[in-house]
């Protein structure tokens, strides 16, 4: 057996068997690690060894904490997990809250220790939890103390879960009143390259969530990738993001790429598209990762909310149409800079830079990763013909003991779920998903979880969830539902069904479209014909647009 530092080897005996792992390349000479490399203390203690102690690295809410300050704390936290709860290299430790310094603070800490990350977003409820927790049998876990009531059910109900402890709170039991306690100084857990760091849940087209397992090396590899040959990150820059640390797209963004080259990072607990922008104004942030529909809604802000010292940003998380590419360009004389990445992938593969911009398409696969277009077969399609997105780089796909992983890897490629082309000067373009995903606002979600909560409703009898189209989001989650005999449609029904869906589940899964029907259309075996209310869904889309 190769090397690792885990002792509890749970997550590594879980990785998929070698006939099914992608096939993985590190042709860029930066790629090259050492055999044995904790991701944390190559961005932490790497950072103390340059030089950079002293610079900030995380600027939050009347908080700013440099590069040894950040090392230090988490340090303590890697000391608390270890010596006071027993925890054990590859042990899970959930993390939850949204983003703030302290949630950083205990990625690194835990990382540190030589744990595995499981970080979650501070919406998810209890039954969200209870998947996470049973799926990667987790049995420690720190949170935010203003997001504790879902994750207290979850402790009750999920026995494994015998650590828990909460930060921000301030009160005598807190994770900080521990932190006080240890020394400030740590070794970090000697980690293989390929130890798994983290698990990022991510939902399937069936709702049952699938965590994608990451190495300490692809932490790196995200970091000396599109950062440095398309983003071309400086130290002098300060980045800001809206997505959370538990979306693989805000740990890079918002986290990982500044610390790798001593920039600093803004982590605020949420925006609106105006506080965004004044943030930007009053903490002079340089680098933006956000979603097109942000920006959207930024472009109608900004000729009022001047922010001069911005000059890069960054649009994933959804398709980004041309129109909102040429909106933000007029109005803020910025070319956005698009890109494509997925959890399974842990972030972009395919971008351009701002010279290489182009309306319409999503840009090249960016240098240490390749891309092509195939069929279901797996066999190239001509140039122009749309077909299937495979992929193939320093990451890629390795799901937590799930047979889904054969339908993602084929091959050795990477099937991300897009269908795209590529057009006449080489570039991608998007054309649409290729499962029953919903990306709404930059969020995936899957159809069938929220039809289960619907069906839970005491007036629903029947209901299909499928994407509509919108001109601020993209694209709304919509429920076409049959009510049981009896039930009057109404308003009222409506907000009852949506706040239903808030209460159980994440509310940004919410469906903000409700159409009631008298039945369902089916096909003459009875089997539920979804592509008709897709369709229906979008035409009618259309024509409200």
């Amino acid at each position: 057996m190769a090397y690792t530092a885990h002792v509890d080897t749970f997550a590594r005996d879980n990785l998929p068997p070698a006939d099914q792992m992608p096939e993985f390349i590190f042709e860029l000479p930066e790629l090259h690690y050492p055999d044995r490399l904790n991701c944390a203390a190559a961005l932490l203690d790497g950072a103390i060894a340059r030089g950079w102690g002293d610079r900030i690295a995380i600027i939050g809410q009347n908080v700013r904490l440099t590069y040894r300050e950040l090392n230090e704390q988490a340090n303590q936290v890697a000391r608390f997990l270890l010596e006071d709860w027993g925890l054990v290299p590859g042990n899970r430790v959930l993390l939850r809250g949204p983003n703030t310094p302290m949630l950083a603070v205990t990625w690194f800490g835990a990382v540190k220790a030589g744990l595995v990350v499981v970080a979650t977003m501070a919406m998810l409820r209890e039954k969200e939890l209870n998947e996470i927790v049973q799926k990667a049998q987790i049995t420690a876990a720190l949170c935010d103390k203003r997001f504790a009531e879902e994750l207290h059910k979850t402790a009750q109900s999920q026995p494994m879960l015998a650590h828990v402890c909460f930060f921000n709170g301030g009160d005598a039991d807190s994770l900080e009143a521990h932190m006080a306690q240890k020394p400030i100084t740590f070794n970090a857990v000697e980690t293989a390259a390929d130890d798994v760091v983290a698990i990022a849940f991510t939902s399937g087209t069936t709702g049952k969530p699938k965590g994608t397992m990451h190495y300490h090396r692809d932490m790196l590899a995200i970091c000396d990738c599109f950062p440095k040959s398309t983003l071309k990150i400086t130290m002098d820059d300060r980045c800001i993001g809206t997505p959370p640390l538990a979306f693989t797209f805000g740990l890079g963004g918002s986290l990982l790429f500044p610390l790798r080259v001593g920039a600093s990072t803004i982590l605020l607990e949420s925006y609106t598209p105006e506080s965004m922008l004044n943030t930007i104004r009053e903490m002079q942030a340089t680098i933006t990762f956000t979603s097109p529909f942000f920006y959207r809604k930024m472009a109608e802000l900004i000729a009022n909310i001047p922010v001069p010292t911005l000059h890069k940003c960054v649009s994933a998380g959804e398709a980004l149409p041309a129109a909102t590419r040429q909106l933000w360009k007029d109005t803020s004389g910025i070319d956005l800079i698009d890109g494509i990445g997925a959890t399974e992938m842990l972030h972009i593969f395919i971008s351009h830079t701002e010279a290489d911009a182009k309306a319409g398409a999503t840009g090249k696969p960016i240098p240490g990763y390749h891309a092509k277009i195939v069929d279901f077969e797996g066999n190239e399609v001509p140039q122009g013909q749309p077909g299937r997105l495979a992929v193939k780089g320093p990451t890629g796909c390795r799901y937590l003991a799930d047979a889904r992983q054969t339908i993602y890897v084929q091959n050795g490629w990477n099937l991300t779920g897009d269908t795209y082309l590529i057009d006449v000067d080489g570039y991608f373009v998007y054309q649409a998903r290729s499962d029953d995903m919903i990306i709404s606002a930059g969020y995936n979600i899957a159809g069938p979880e929220v039809e289960e909560v619907l069906m839970r409703h005491p007036a629903v009898a029947e209901c299909v969830v499928v994407g509509a189209p919108d001109p601020e989001r993209g694209t709304i989650v919509k429920a076409y539902v049959v009510v049981k005999p009896g039930t009057a449609h109404s308003d009222e029904l409506v907000s009852q069904l949506q706040d239903h869906v808030k209460n159980t589940i994440a509310p940004y899964k919410y469906p903000r479209a409700i159409e009631f029907i008298t039945e369902l259309p089916r096909t003459n075996t009875g089997k539920v014909q979804r592509f008709v209310l897709r369709d229906r869904a979008w035409q009618a889309g259309k024509q409200q647009a």
